[in-house]
This record gives C-alpha cells, structure tokens and sequence, in this order.
C-alpha cells in the first residue's frame, strides 16, 4: 500500500492506495504522528483506491481517531471504495469515523476550507456480500419448476437453458458462523413470487454455495448447505442454511473472519465509551 500526503491549508489529506492490510499499519501511525507533531491535527482518509482492508487495518483506524481527537483534532474518511464502504456500514465504524462521498464534503465537517474532487470511480465495485447457490440436485429444482405451477417458468428467461440445468441464483448474505449462512434473495430475473421462492428453496433442499469473507484476502468459499429456514417477505425471502458439506480451510476462514468481527466490535465498543 502507498501512502500520499496532500497538505492543505487547515488540514491534510491521506490518499492510501492498494491493500491496506496489518503490515502497513505502522505506515499510516508513521504518517498520523508525523502531522500531529507538525501541528496538523485535522485529517481526511481517502479510501477511493483502497481495495482491500482487514480487522488490523479497521482497529487502527479507530485508534488513529481517538488519538487525533486526544490532540485536539479529527479524522474523517473520503471516497471509500465499494469494498471498504461495506465493510466500514457492516461494522459500524462509520459511527466513530464520519464516512463521506467527496473530499469536499470531509474537509466542510472539519471546518476546513473546500478541497477539489478529483473524480474517478471506485476500482473495486464487487459485492463482498452476495451469496452464489445452485442445486445439488438439478432434476429436482427442474421438476418443481415445470410440475409445480401451470405457467411458463420452466425456462430461464434470462439465459433461455432450462431450470435446473446449469442456473445460480445471487444472494445476500445477511449472517454467517461455523455451522450455518443466512442470505435474502429477491428472485433475481426470475419473475417467481415469495411463494414459489419458498418452495424452491425448500427445507431440506441441499445447496450448493459460494461466498466471499470481506475481512480475509482469498476468493469465493465453497461448500453444500441444506435449509433449516425459509421466511417469505414481500421482496423475496430469507434463507438459512446448515453446513453439511464443508473443508476445513474454508470452516477455518469462517472462524476467523468471527474472531475479526468480535475484536472489530470490542474495539468500537471501547472507542465509544471513553
């Protein structure tokens, strides 16, 4: 990760860019105490062109807060990157940290004066939340789709293959531990109601599902689920799913990315109490 310093006249801006994990943490301290020992103790973080950040990295935002608000001073974020956003909203920094979409509205909370956007988009717009699922029994989810209703779903109408054959539906996760994911489906293109959703998603189907952990720096998890819970809503429903099929890398990566969020929140915990 590179760190560049933009000194503006009442406060200066951070532009990190690359993977802001544990081994840069002493870089961005580095450059924190460098501006609070140059009198400068009202800091913009832009994230626009960070890709990557873990628990270390979030922790250490925290206590760059509080040790530019012990000197008198404050520290915002700008411009996260789709990646970092999630990640901040998930696990509530941006209540510590106040979180802005341009450089201008970070430096008008810090009482400075207005600084030029640069423009650009986010790098890294991937969705960490999604949740890929398809059947381990195609046959099955064929049948339910063409004997279970009298009207033409059987057929794909986004990608015109048949039901069943070789289609994957896009989640949202909304919880995840050792034994269990959660996820929200709408129903993507299908056209199917919360009804229909239900009973493809079916207590007792078995999944196959594919799923990012934010915090960790690896690709898509893998592993076959079987639903424990459907809940139809208006907008689609809500899924949970027991592990019956998994590695134990990828088990152990759940139980890491747990641990992150505990100490992420213990380290909000105290940062909101003092």
């Amino acid at each position: 990760m590179h760190i560049t310093v933009e000194p503006r006249e009442n406060h200066a801006i951070l532009h990190l860019r690359g993977e802001f994990d544990t081994y840069y943490v002493p870089s961005l301290q580095e450059e924190i105490e460098g501006l609070i020992k140059a009198g400068v103790g009202r800091v913009v973080l832009n994230l626009r062109l960070v890709k990557f950040i873990n628990s270390t990295a979030l922790g250490a935002i925290i206590k760059v807060a509080k040790q530019l608000d012990a000197a008198s001073g404050k520290l915002v974020i700008s411009r996260p990157s789709k990646f970092c956003r999630d990640i901040i909203e998930k696990v509530g920094l941006d209540r510590v940290v106040p979180m802005y979409d341009t450089d201008e509205e970070a430096a008008a909370d810090l009482g400075s004066e207005p600084t030029a956007d640069s423009g650009g988009t986010d790098p890294f717009e991937e969705d960490s939340s999604s949740v890929l699922f398809s059947p381990v029994d195609a046959s099955r989810m064929e049948y339910v789709m063409t004997e279970g209703s009298k009207d033409d779903q059987a057929v794909n109408p986004v990608h015109g293959h048949e039901f069943g054959s070789r289609w994957n539906g896009i989640g949202r996760m909304s919880g995840l531990s050792e034994e269990d994911l959660s996820f929200t489906w709408a129903g993507g293109n299908t056209d199917l109601d919360a009804f229909r959703m239900a009973q493809l998603l079916a207590l007792g189907t078995e999944w196959k599902v594919k799923f990012r952990l934010p915090l960790l720096q690896r690709g898509y998890c893998e592993a076959v689920a079987k639903v424990s819970e459907v809940e139809e809503r208006e907008d689609g429903v809500k899924v949970k799913a027991a592990f019956c099929d998994i590695d134990d890398e990828t088990r152990g990566s759940i139980r890491q990315y747990a641990a992150d969020m505990s100490y992420l929140k213990d380290e909000l915990r105290r940062a909101t109490d003092t």
